[in-house]
């Protein structure tokens, strides 16, 4: 793929060239943070299916945070991910050693948004704004184990159930066995 300036072109993050029946099986991932009750929380989204493949909760916005949810989305797709694009805003968690590091050594394709340009997250900031109405809008939570486990069963929930129209009406989970079942012989 084309680069400019360092970063994928508009083009080639577009929805069409994200179809997995095109070739870029599932595989391409944003990442964004938001802060439920002074946590934050790092989600990694495949943005063919939109089925929330890591995340990770924390009192400080750092690498380690993002490490964590790269991590988790790396064990949901079976540990290898070898030429999956990335794509995050510029934060320094993002552009850190450690998540620079990590996604050289599982050869993960790193992709950073333009400075000042909330439309290259338009997915994930969709789905940041679905959990703030849905969950955080409704619900006080008065420990951080209370936020933590209702995040984590609102997320297993959303994969499961949730129904896009950019799916043809289903589910990221039901989305995604459609596919499997459609390559078995």
């Amino acid at each position: 793929m084309a680069q400019r300036g360092g970063r994928l072109s508009e083009r080639q993050l577009d929805r069409a060239q994200v179809n997995p029946r095109s070739g870029a099986v599932r595989d391409v991932l944003a990442a964004e943070r938001l802060e439920p009750r002074r946590q934050e929380l790092d989600v990694l989204l495949d943005l063919a299916s939109r089925r929330v493949l890591g995340f990770a909760l924390g009192e400080h916005h750092d690498a380690q945070l993002a490490y964590g949810a790269l991590a988790m989305a790396v064990a949901a797709r079976g540990g290898q991910v070898p030429g999956v694009i990335m794509h995050t805003d510029r934060g320094s968690e993002y552009t850190a050693a450690l998540v620079q590091q990590a996604c050289q050594r599982l050869s993960i394709r790193q992709s950073m948004g333009r400075p000042g340009s909330a439309l290259d997250n338009a997915v994930i900031e969709s789905w940041h704004s679905t959990l703030e109405f849905e969950l955080r809008s409704v619900e006080h939570f008065d420990t951080r184990a209370q936020a933590r486990a209702r995040v984590s069963t609102w997320i297993q929930e959303y994969n499961r159930d949730r129904r896009h129209s950019a799916l043809g009406m289903m589910s990221p989970v039901s989305y995604e066995q459609a596919l499997q079942d459609t390559k078995a012989p």
